[in-house]
């Protein structure tokens, strides 16, 4: 399939911008505590998302408190996803960004950082969801890996935005993360897990007083058992038809994360940078022969722009 390059301009819009980051943090209390910076006055706004989840005032009164807003929403997830109304999507979002941010700090390079929000943030809005309070970071971690939690929170690696060859390419990875939140893809991967009855047992004594900032327990050990595994391979195909579609529909090549997945096909299975990728991912070329079918020649009428932008082109400007 020949790529079609469409030159897009998102980013000369006026989004608010991340603000600042931590070059690092050993674990989840001195990651909160290291962004010890006041909350945003209004946070329903697209800037407070992160911001919120890292402010000190988002943290509990006690610990119990931790332990009763676990049960609760474990017993949500239990039952039945329409229970679940956008705020409570975007607190148990909240705690699985919590759980990445645990494992990997946010890149220091502010610039990188609101340049993948002003992207992340004017793809988000040609999305079924634009009123969610989208927020996006990128991860301090050579890996090749992208990552999305319920209520708008996405994050990509650093090793990954160093390899992707132009903007179209991860305006394609962002789109297909965001078509995740949009359909609810982590919150029926919980449901699952939740119904299995995996984790009844309260895990909080194993980890102390690392539980930090409403993190529970047994959602720190939800949301390393989804990121671990990955999705379902039907959840996966369904993000790769509608991130083509919703690329297309910010201004971006459509192909482009076509063109992300014909280097996934020839990456060597033991290649430690893409390991996590391709453990939960189904085959690279399955999900092109999907997306092939799926989307026919409907996208090879789109006019072809001066030539595709890199990322560091960008940040250049």
């Amino acid at each position: 399939m020949n790529r079609r390059i469409k030159l897009a301009l998102p980013l000369a819009f006026g989004f608010s911008c991340l603000l600042a980051w931590p070059a690092a943090a050993q674990n989840l209390n001195s990651l909160f505590q290291q962004f010890a910076r006041p909350a945003p006055q209004n946070p329903s706004t697209p800037a407070a998302g992160l911001l919120n989840l890292l402010a000190p005032g988002a943290a509990p009164a006690s610990n119990q408190g931790n332990a009763n807003a676990s049960v609760d929403l474990v017993k949500l997830l239990s039952q039945s996803l329409d229970q679940i109304d956008t705020p409570k999507e975007i607190e148990i979002g909240r705690q699985l960004a919590a759980v990445l941010l645990g494992s990997k700090p946010l890149h220091p390079d502010m610039a990188l950082q609101r340049y993948v929000n002003r992207l992340g943030r004017w793809i988000s809005l040609q999305s079924s969801r634009p009123e969610l309070p989208w927020s996006f970071g990128v991860l301090d971690d050579a890996g090749f890996n992208a990552f999305a939690a319920p209520g708008g929170y996405v994050f990509v690696t650093k090793g990954l935005i160093d390899r992707v060859t132009d903007e179209a390419e991860l305006a394609g990875i962002l789109a297909h993360e965001i078509s995740h939140v949009t359909e609810k893809h982590h919150l029926k991967a919980l449901r699952k897990t939740a119904q299995a009855g995996l984790l009844t047992q309260a895990v909080s004594s194993q980890l102390g007083n690392s539980v930090g900032a409403g993190l529970s327990a047994q959602m720190l050990a939800m949301g390393k058992d989804i990121y671990s595994k990955g999705l379902d391979q039907g959840d996966e195909f369904e993000a790769d038809r509608q991130g083509v579609a919703l690329a297309a529909r910010a201004g971006f090549d459509p192909f482009g994360l076509l063109a992300v997945l014909l280097q996934l096909r020839t990456v060597a299975s033991d290649n430690s940078a893409f390991a996590l990728t391709l453990s939960t991912h189904p085959p690279a070329q399955t999900r092109m022969d999907q997306l092939e079918a799926a989307i026919g020649r409907r996208f090879d009428g789109l006019a072809a722009g001066p030539g595709p932008v890199t990322v560091a082109q960008r940040l250049g400007r």
